[in-house]
């Protein structure tokens, strides 16, 4: 509790609740912020941990609850890669899950799942059988094998096993780590044109001491734009590179080529202290899609796989109500989604926003 009392600390509040490293609205909307920061770790019992390969840049990013937590997912997009979503449906027997992993390497990144479950394992955490603990560990992944020479270089089991080792409650790296390390935005014009995105995180305290967080790994195939202002942020630069041209008039009006179907996707989680039930926070987890909507333009397409899964610890009671915190689960999504690409750093062919635009606002 100390360390979450400390963060709030450090910024403003606002009349809906205080904003805690991280802000994408009103009076904190340009504030200049750390590059590293609370955001999902403000959550007690939250754990985030990422490995990044740098032979060629993607990595995983992992989340590790093992008290367990109440989740839920919404899937969306015509190109998603998931693990273990199925058993998320409110319907079914399992309640809870004891991590989540988000990686680069499409399909070949689900099995970093794999080395959580054995990190998981080893400390007999899981799912109570007849025979033995089996840990529930759900993931999604996005699509960077384009990045870089080497499309046999991908997120493994020993590097989901060491993200886990290192995860912890500080302050978490952003940018171009972890999932976010081969993430791109803007292809609709052509990877020639797209720039970096990355991984970000943000959270909002409600009265009370309620908290709801986001972290998001984006990797879109559209642009990315500050709902506040309609600002482009990052996205499909001009022919010359030197700014943004807006995806949607390239989209209508230059006749781009389709961008290949799977090769995009933004992922993440979003979670609460409160009290909820898979069906709540499915409720929850379809509101967070609305931070997409407002952030990527366009989202939800067929050549992306967009995922966000909705988290309870049950700290407190829900006395707040799903509409409030689903509301805010949208806000938490969309300044993640900004942060992520404001700290992510350039690669070769591919600037980021910090060299566009001047850094993190």
């Amino acid at each position: 509790m100390g360390h979450r009392r400390n963060v709030t600390r450090l910024f403003a509040a606002v009349a809906c609740g205080t904003v805690i490293g991280g802000g994408a609205f009103g009076v904190l909307a340009h504030a200049q912020q750390p590059a590293e920061h609370s955001g999902l770790t403000a959550l007690s019992g939250i754990r985030v941990g990422h490995h990044t390969l740098t032979d060629r840049p993607t990595g995983c990013t992992v989340v590790v609850i093992e008290s367990g937590a109440v989740a839920a997912v919404d899937v969306r997009g015509g190109a998603p890669g998931t693990r273990e979503t199925a058993l998320l449906d409110p319907r079914n027997t399992v309640q809870e899950i004891h991590g989540l992993v988000f990686a680069g390497g499409s399909a070949f990144g689900l099995a970093a799942a794999d080395g959580v479950m054995r990190y998981l394992a080893e400390r007999n955490v899981g799912f109570r059988t007849s025979a033995a603990r089996v840990p529930i560990v759900p993931a999604a992944i996005l699509y960077d094998l384009g990045i870089g020479s080497d499309p046999t270089i991908y997120p493994t089991a020993d590097c989901g096993y060491r993200a886990a080792t290192v995860a912890s409650e500080a302050p978490i790296a952003e940018g171009s780590v972890g999932a976010g390390t081969g993430a791109t935005v803007g292809k609709v014009g052509g990877s020639a044109r797209a720039m970096k995105g990355g991984i970000g995180t943000a959270a909002f305290e409600l009265p009370g001491g309620v908290l709801v967080a986001a972290l998001m790994a984006v990797n879109a195939v559209g642009d990315i734009v500050d709902p506040e202002d309609g600002t482009l942020v990052a996205g499909v630069r001009t022919v010359d590179g030197r700014g943004l041209a807006d995806a949607r008039r390239v989209l209508y009006e230059d006749a781009p080529p389709d961008p290949p179907a799977g090769e995009n996707t933004t992922i993440g989680v979003v979670a609460t202290n409160v009290r909820l039930s898979k069906a709540e926070l499915a409720v929850v987890a379809r509101m967070a899609h609305d931070g997409f909507a407002r952030a990527i333009r366009p989202s939800h397409t067929p050549s992306d796989g967009d995922t966000i899964f909705a988290v309870s610890t049950g700290d407190l009671p829900n006395e707040v109500g799903v509409l409030k915190i689903g509301a805010r689960a949208a806000d938490a999504t969309v300044a993640a989604i900004l942060r992520g690409v404001r700290t992510a750093t350039s690669l070769p062919g591919y600037p980021s926003v910090r060299d566009m635009h001047g850094g993190v606002r």
